[in-house]
């Protein structure tokens, strides 16, 4: 089980880390624009192995990305001064034109998980791009929502005193400003959430759901703001979405892939809950939103389709004329 990952920055080298520490495939190839630095983040991470779990981590071209299960592209242009995630699109979409053609020379059977920000619209562009070659939607994901998931649930967990791993719900839309947090269909184990608030003598008005919310959609620019990159959680979340791929677990996860219709808008690429196995994602599983998170999913979906308008992918569409 083989996995590359292009870009050998601090997500693409935490990654690999990552996969190493818990034991995710056996071989992991690293290829970056300069192959000294790909060379030294690998010999890095090699040395964790015998601490962790007996993975091949080495550093290579595109060339050797050939029978990779997964290929993580992690390439951008520096971020630190961004203010939105969509302020990388027109940089990040000429890197990714570049890349995304070698990979599928070399690695034609390969899941592409695109981590490249603003990861919507560069899923949606690498989709573009692998359709030329044959390659399905499906099998073309992006991270999306699953870090902002992981938040969400985390401080639900945190203000209610269960851990996160019972408390389900979902992030959907834009991995960035305008996504959706899905209050409505939060349970704690199988019970609702405001089931079990009034069972536990809780309260979460919808003035701390609010600040809830913004702490979701702030995490990363306060984290990149203070420290410059933001690293372990995305390549967690990386790593767990490759675990699914290569393991074929078929799991439930808020990947980006390319929709033919979100609320009204039409191809569009955001997040949604996904059923993931080995071939990508197999199939998006309705949610059933209450109607002002609706409206914000349609907004969201509006955001997106304007940033991939300016791509000039698909044709102009109407909800970004004039």
């Amino acid at each position: 089980m083989k996995v590359g990952i292009v870009g050998s920055g601090l997500v693409g080298s935490t990654t690999a880390y990552t996969l190493v520490m818990r034991g995710i495939g056996r071989e992991v190839v690293l290829v970056n624009r300069t192959l000294e630095r790909a060379r030294a983040e690998a010999a890095d991470v090699r040395h964790a192995v015998p601490f962790a779990h007996a993975l091949q981590v080495w550093a290579g071209g595109y060339e050797d990305l050939g029978g990779s299960q997964v290929v993580i592209i992690t390439v951008g242009v520096p971020h630190t001064t961004i203010r939105t995630r969509l302020d990388l699109l027109e940089g990040n979409a000429a890197v990714l034109r570049d890349v995304i053609p070698q990979v599928l020379e070399h690695a034609p059977q390969a899941v592409l998980l695109i981590a490249t920000n603003p990861v919507d619209v560069m899923t949606h562009l690498a989709a573009h791009i692998a359709a030329q070659y044959g390659v399905s939607s499906g099998r073309v994901i992006g991270s999306g929502t699953t870090l902002d998931t992981a938040r969400f649930r985390s401080l639900i967990g945190e203000r209610i005193g269960v851990d996160p791993h019972h408390v389900h719900g979902y992030v959907v839309g834009e991995h960035g400003d305008s996504e959706v947090p899905t209050w409505s269909v939060v349970t704690v184990g199988a019970v609702p959430l405001d089931t079990f608030c009034i069972h536990s003598n809780l309260a979460i008005d919808w003035g701390e759901r609010d600040r809830i919310t913004e702490q979701v959609r702030r995490a990363g620019y306060d984290i990149l703001h203070t420290k410059g990159a933001t690293n372990y959680g995305v390549s967690s979340a990386l790593a767990r979405i490759t675990q699914v791929i290569i393991s074929d677990q078929r799991a439930v996860l808020t990947v980006t892939t390319p929709l033919p219709e979100v609320e009204g808008v039409r191809h569009v690429s955001l997040s949604m809950p996904a059923l993931v196995g080995g071939s990508g994602v197999i199939q998006h599983l309705p949610i059933a939103l209450n109607e002002g998170e609706r409206d914000a999913l349609r907004a969201s979906a509006t955001v997106l389709r304007c940033a991939i308008d300016r791509l000039g992918l698909d044709g102009p569409s109407p909800e970004c004329s004039g």
